[in-house]
């Protein structure tokens, strides 16, 4: 059984997938922060905006594969095939091939918005993978790296040596809201590897 947080259907706010409608898959729990504000100042990541925490979100509960599939094809209600993005959380905790398997013979591209500390060791459509410093990032290729901006360990140009389709600077949500934003664009500037990603959804006021 899989421990889902909430499934809604929105539109993809950020990265090379803005602007596409999918259903959003959220998996309770993550191995770089437990969700509880008393916690946060000792995790690895400290920034995290989401709750991940428990099932008691909007479509939340503990799913099978099976019924986790319906679920979300009730949500999509479209002819057209569909979109799942699995996040989290940290969706690799719980994230299976049986899920995929039973995504794909429903006729779902399926994504993952990952931290990377967890190798996947199945196909997935597209993976974003988005490093916590702090954390060994074990996952080092796939469709698009998104690094939140700033995180003062990291060194950037060791990501650029990796697998990976796209490269993306997110300014991190925070007081500094505003200067992380000047400091990304800056930077995406001097270095056009980097792309801006920005939280779209929450300029429009969308989840």
């Amino acid at each position: 059984m899989y421990s889902i947080k909430e499934i809604y259907k929105t539109i993809q706010g950020e990265g090379a997938q803005s602007g596409r409608a999918a259903v959003f898959v959220r998996f309770s729990g993550c191995n770089l922060w437990t969700g509880r504000e008393k916690h946060r100042s000792t995790a690895i990541c400290q920034f995290c905006d989401t709750d991940f925490v428990g099932t008691d979100g909007v479509n939340g509960g503990k799913y099978s594969a099976e019924s986790l599939v319906k679920k979300i094809n009730e949500i999509w209600s479209s002819k057209e095939n569909g979109y799942i993005v699995f996040t989290g959380g940290e969706p690799m905790l719980q994230l299976d091939k049986e899920l995929i398997t039973e995504c794909k013979n429903n006729n779902f591209e399926t994504a993952i918005e990952t931290n990377g500390t967890l190798d996947i060791d199945f196909e997935i459509d597209w993976v974003c993978v988005s490093p916590k410093a702090g954390s060994e990032l074990v996952l080092k290729h796939g469709d698009e790296l998104k690094v939140v901006y700033p995180q003062n360990e990291f060194n950037l140009d060791v990501f650029k040596d990796m697998q990976f389709t796209h490269f993306y600077l997110q300014p991190m949500d925070s007081e500094n809201k505003d200067k992380n934003t000047t400091d990304a664009i800056n930077y995406c500037l001097k270095d056009p590897v980097w792309k801006l990603s920005i939280q779209q959804h929450k300029l429009l006021g969308i989840d």
